[in-house]
Parts: C-alpha cells; structure tokens; sequence
C-alpha cells in the first residue's frame, strides 16, 4: 500500500465497464492506493445514471460503448445533474470523434486502457482538483485536431491567457510568465469569460481544449 502522512479523506470512485474482468482489475489496482476507494460498479450507462445519483462518487471512471447507454451520453447526464462528481473517461478509443465528444459531454479527462495504473491514479487526483487529464496520445492528437470553430473573439494575448489558465496556472503565476501586472490578468480574464459568456473554470478549460488552446505560447 501506498501510505500518505498526512489524514485525508479518501476518493470515492465508481467504475463503470460492461466487463468484468476490466472492473475486477482496475478495482485492484486502485486498491493499491490507500486515498482512493472504489465504492460500486456499474456495467453499462443506465446503470451508472442510478448509481451516481445514489453513491454520489467524486471520479466515475466511465467506459465508452456500453449497451443500453453508451458512456458519452451518461457523461452529459451526470455532469449536468451533479456537477460535483468528476467523470474520466477510460476507453480503448482514441478517435478524435470520441475524444471531442466526451469533452462536450463534460468529461475531466480521456485515459486510455493501456494507461498503466498509476498514471490512471494521477489522472484521478488530477480531476478531483478541478484539472483535467488526457493520455499522452490523446493530448497530441488534442493540440493536432482541436475542434474547428473561430477563436476570432479573442485577442492573441487572451487566447494566450485562456491557454495559461486551462494549464492550472494562477493569475500570479501567469503574470510572472508574461511580465504584467496581477490586475492586467485579471481584466483578461473578465474579459475572457464575457466574450465566451462563460463562468465556471472547468467550461473555460473545456472550450480552451476544445478550440486548440492549450499550448498556446506567449510572444
């Protein structure tokens, strides 16, 4: 086991995989883990619908194509009606229409089924935060094929901006990157999220990766 000296609550985790045998591994895996805990498994997307609403996790780690409801659309569903709980997907796909689809549908993160378990920890933590998380491949493929939309209502410097924040970067840490004030960020900022129209940090993050944004480099 891996043991943490600091107390801390532990991760609530649902699986959602129409395998058994894939839940029976990463289950294991995961128990390796003393912060995290599996508390139920679903096998297909109705049954992860009911069990969310009834476990309430903080990650689902949701399959894709799954009978009855495939995992993008409880994907849309559980972001929407409990936007506390975090959903990873984790998926053999690695297409660009599934990849873009999930972001849309409100996903955290994208991690591939040869991911090794303890990137899918990371991936794990990482959401729980508020972050995001891609596979290696998934992230290239990201930056490569962003989804083809204008970002013409953005300037350079708030696309470049918007990148930084999508990155985890504070406003701080941001100005100290670019050489401006505190007060310059966060006027971008503003004004960033009223030409999106848009609020939360996690929809801003989703439509820098969506429009390519996410390693935008300063001048």
């Amino acid at each position: 086991m891996i043991h943490d000296n600091k107390p801390q609550e532990k991760i609530s985790v649902l699986l959602v995989d129409d395998h058994p045998m894939v839940q029976g591994g990463l289950s294991a895996c995961l128990a390796y883990y003393d912060d995290i805990e599996v508390i139920g498994v679903a096998h297909d997307g109705k049954d992860a619908l009911n069990k969310a609403k009834e476990l309430k996790p903080n990650v689902i780690l949701m399959d894709v194509s799954m009978p009855l409801m495939n995992g993008i659309d409880a994907t849309e569903i559980i972001t929407e009606q409990l936007p506390d709980t975090k959903v990873l997907i984790f998926t053999m796909h690695n297409s660009s229409e599934f990849v873009h689809s999930a972001i849309q549908a409100g996903a955290s993160g994208y991690v591939l089924k040869d991911t090794s378990s303890e990137e899918v920890y990371f991936a794990i933590k990482a959401v729980t935060k508020g972050n995001t998380h891609f596979s290696s491949s998934i992230a290239k493929m990201l930056q490569e094929s962003p989804l083809k939309i204008e970002n013409d209502k953005l300037t350079t410097r708030e696309q470049v901006i918007l990148s930084f924040v999508a990155q985890g970067f504070s406003s701080k840490d941001i100005a100290k990157k670019l050489d401006i004030s505190f007060r310059t960020v966060e006027a971008h900022r503003r004004n960033i999220k009223a030409k999106l129209n848009i609020e939360s940090l996690a929809d801003l993050v989703r439509f820098a990766i969506n429009h390519g944004l996410i390693n935008k480099e300063g001048e």
